[in-house]
């Protein structure tokens, strides 16, 4: 062997040992001594989807994993430790509840297996029953849809919950490979409903119910539209994130924050890493124009020549994009409701309204790309409903912002157009396309949002029901989390 090969050989670099890895899960773990939660993961108030999560952690009819996942930043890490602590509050002893992030350098490709035997013996809990094991933003593990299903398989009494950001990619592997074997569950950005309740504001809402010609249609009202529209302003520009509506120096600059902690994470590091995009500079471009218009009409070819990435990439760039959670794709249908055999038009919505801010400004209540905004909100509100497709319509002289299509019949059942301004309760004539549809398709209600007027108005046989746009979007995520439960 020569010099050189002997050089190299003695720079091998050593792993962690085992003691070093056991020293990083005692500390990542701290109520296997003390046998509650830190203080500061308990002063945070729990997102009201935690009410939906935290029976799929304790359900054991059903022998699967539950696969925690959602965009960067909407809490999954805190709605585990909120888990914790409900377990150790029910009487799971804190020596059989294992916490793990994956992305922690010392356990980089150490298989799942290896760590849950680890932490057995650092709390000499070797009985394998009864333990509830947590391994955090288990995307970094490669193949570790394989590693968890041998968990799941072996052992049989044990609960295993895994999260991440890579949405689409967990959820791929997930049906794949986890087949009746896990149990998905997609946290959302902050929906206004939540917003509300994590702000304690619940002295500006009041229930209302408003008769549609025998149908009961049930709305939360508001007791001071001023101070509603007020917040609602502050949801669209820094709400999505639990984390930044108590923190007025990340609203102060939320480049700083939501730019670089959540936007580039994603674009420069998440996206490049697990789908080996090269460059990254044309995916963030690309996603910086989308943002700019959310909400508005393009077609590929627009697009391809507005950004110069040719068409086959830009597929693939905006397939990365919603997987990302960082837009989402809502499809087109003609004045009939029937959706085109070549779906060329589509429009792109932001999944979050406040990743507006973070990469120009935030806007106020009277500012130009304010209604904009409004429609990506709304919009955001609905497509937390996993079992609700959002079309919009458009056809020669007329579009419909909001229309939902019936699985059964095919035919449209609603139609919503999103406003930012109140003139057209004044001015119901005016809503030329709205009408046109309705009286195309036979519907015989619609709803406009509005800014801060509301109302019920018959005109040419349509009754129309006038909604602050906060009112509604308040509505929507309310009725969206509780058609959950």
């Amino acid at each position: 062997m020569s010099l050189l090969a002997i050089f190299v050989s003695n720079m091998a670099l050593s792993p962690f040992s085992e003691e070093q890895i056991i020293a990083s899960l005692q500390f990542s773990n701290p109520w296997w001594v003390t046998g509650c939660l830190d203080e500061y993961y308990r002063s945070f108030e729990p997102r009201l989807y935690f009410d939906l999560f935290y029976p799929l952690v304790r359900s054991t009819q059903v022998h699967r994993a539950v696969v925690l996942m959602g965009p960067r930043r909407v809490g999954k890490t805190v709605m585990i430790y909120h888990t914790i602590e409900r377990l150790i509050s029910e009487g799971v002893s804190p020596q059989k509840i294992l916490y793990v992030s994956v992305e922690t350098p010392v356990y980089n490709n150490i298989p799942l297996d290896q760590l849950f035997s680890m932490a057995q013996k650092a709390t000499g809990m070797a009985d394998s029953g009864g333990w509830y094991v947590f391994f955090d933003e288990i995307q970094y593990l490669r193949a570790w849809e394989v590693h968890l299903k041998k968990l799941v398989d072996v052992y049989r009494h044990t609960k295993f919950i895994a999260s991440g950001s890579a949405a689409a990619a967990l959820k791929l592997k997930s049906c794949e490979s986890g087949a009746g074997r896990f149990t998905d569950f997609t946290l959302p950005p902050l929906t206004f409903y939540e917003f509300i309740h994590l702000k304690n504001l619940g002295a500006l809402i009041k229930p209302d119910a408003i008769n549609w010609k025998g149908n009961i249609a049930v709305f939360s009202s508001t007791t001071n539209i001023v101070e509603l529209n007020k917040h609602f302003v502050n949801y669209v520009n820094f709400g999505g994130y639990p984390e930044v509506i108590f923190n007025r120096e990340i609203q102060d600059n939320p480049g700083r924050f939501l730019r670089a902690d959540i936007v580039d994470k994603v674009l420069l590091r998440d996206l490049p890493g697990l789908y080996g995009i090269q460059d990254v500079q044309e995916l963030n471009a690309l996603f910086t124009t989308i943002a700019w218009n959310s909400g508005r009409e393009c077609s590929l070819d627009e697009l391809s020549k507005g950004s110069g990435v040719k068409k086959l990439t830009l597929r693939q760039y905006l397939s990365y994009l919603e997987a990302a959670f960082l837009i989402h794709i809502v499809k087109r249908v003609d004045q009939k409701g029937v959706r085109f055999q070549r779906e060329n038009f589509f429009k792109m919505y932001l999944t979050n309204p406040s990743l507006r801010s973070a990469l120009f400004a935030p806007l106020a209540a009277e500012s130009d790309g304010m209604g904009a905004i409004v429609e990506t909100a709304i919009f955001s509100q609905w497509m937390q409903r996993t079992s609700f497709i959002p079309f919009y319509a458009r056809w020669k002289n007329g579009e419909v912002d909001l229309v939902h299509i019936s699985r059964k019949t095919n035919r449209p059942e609603w139609a919503v157009e999103i406003k930012w301004s109140n003139r057209f309760l004044e001015a119901p004539k005016e809503l030329k396309s709205l009408l046109s549809f309705c009286t195309e398709n036979g519907l015989r209600q619609a709803l406009v949002t509005t800014i801060d007027k509301a109302g019920l108005v018959n005109f040419r046989n349509l009754q129309i029901q006038y909604l602050p746009a906060s009112v509604y979007a308040y509505n929507v995520g309310k009725n969206t989390l509780e058609s959950q439960k």
